[in-house]
């Protein structure tokens, strides 16, 4: 019988009995008397039950000063297996690139759930997360006060006043943005927002901010069907501009993992007679997208839009340029 389980099973005896000795608990749960008193005592010291030893009836009761009042052990309960799948939810969280700062908040969660592990499990529970390793690839860290701020903002739906820095442009300034949504994308965390300097909604990646307050004014409240709308119609993190779509063949060495890949929620792909991949998908700006096509090389072809296939072909010419003669000056232009 599982440990919770069996707690569940002494409480409801000893409620329905009135009492029950140690050797009908035993023989009830078929269990060592090492095992049952360890339940016992975690009932009562972790879960606060108010279960008594009676010499006189010479076996557990629950204790007189609670006679009379209702007690339920806590009605949220997880199974050994599901308590080690949330630790490492936990571990996944920790190194969502907040710095910490999910960690710190969700460290009573944690320090439940080794309670409710015991000592045991929590030793097995150690074996088990140094068998899983999360790698953040790329990871931009989020200052843990903004982030704190951005999740502050959004949750109590106030204004949040910061600087940020426009790495396009190179320039810092004020800005005053009401927070519809946070996106954590590629290890790091932006804030989708409705800026109202710009008056539309905007992006904001959350490691380029420099100061964050949060105002006292109600923030602007949009739906988050038009969030999505805006925000999400185009490849990758840019957003806000017209819908375009590109079209790309992958060679039959790639196509194996490629026909596995989630681009794009609304992309579009088929096998080719040759043994290669096609891929449609929407985008918006192509930066993103272009360096994404970039990052296979050889094994990847754009078919079209022409625009795109161009803007391919002369970073290619200049990425050539850097490994040819002259290549180290045509870096540091």
């Amino acid at each position: 019988m599982p440990k919770t389980a069996r707690l569940y099973r002494i409480e409801s005896l000893i409620r329905h009995r009135g009492h029950a000795s140690f050797a009908t608990l035993q023989r009830e749960l078929e269990v060592s008397p090492a095992t049952l008193k360890r339940d016992l005592e975690y009932l009562r010291d972790q879960l606060g039950a108010p279960i008594e030893y009676d010499r006189g009836l010479n076996g557990y009761r629950f204790g007189a000063g609670y006679r009379g009042q209702r007690h339920e052990l806590p009605g949220l309960w997880f199974s050994e297996r599901e308590l080690y799948a949330l630790l490492m939810a936990h571990q996944l969280l920790s190194e969502t690139g907040s710095d910490g700062m999910l960690d710190r908040h969700l460290q009573p969660l944690l320090e439940r759930i080794h309670d409710l592990l015991g000592p045991g499990g929590q030793a097995e529970a150690q074996r088990l997360l140094r068998r899983v390793k999360i790698v953040g690839a790329l990871r931009r860290p989020v200052a843990p006060e903004f982030f704190e701020r951005a999740g502050e903002a959004l949750i109590g739906r106030r204004r949040l006043q910061m600087r940020y820095l426009t790495r396009s442009r190179g320039q810092v300034g004020e800005r005053e943005v009401s927070p519809q949504r946070l996106v954590h994308y590629r290890s790091t965390w932006y804030l989708d927002a409705w800026c109202h300097g710009r008056e539309k909604l905007l992006r904001f990646a959350l490691d380029a901010v420099q100061s964050a307050k949060v105002l006292d004014e109600r923030a602007k409240e949009l739906p988050i069907k038009q969030v999505e709308a805006e925000m999400d119609a185009g490849y990758g993190v840019y957003a806000g501009g017209t819908r375009r779509w590109a079209t790309l063949r992958f060679s039959a060495q790639a196509a194996p993992w490629i026909s596995r890949e989630t681009w794009h929620p609304d992309q579009r792909g088929r096998r080719l007679d040759d043994g290669g991949y096609e891929l449609a998908l929407p985008y918006v700006d192509e930066t993103e997208l272009v360096m994404d096509v970039l990052r296979h090389g050889e094994q990847v072809q754009v078919v079209e839009p022409a625009a795109l296939r161009e803007t391919v072909r002369l970073r290619l010419e200049q990425a050539l340029a850097v490994y040819g003669p002259g290549g180290r000056r045509a870096l540091g232009r």
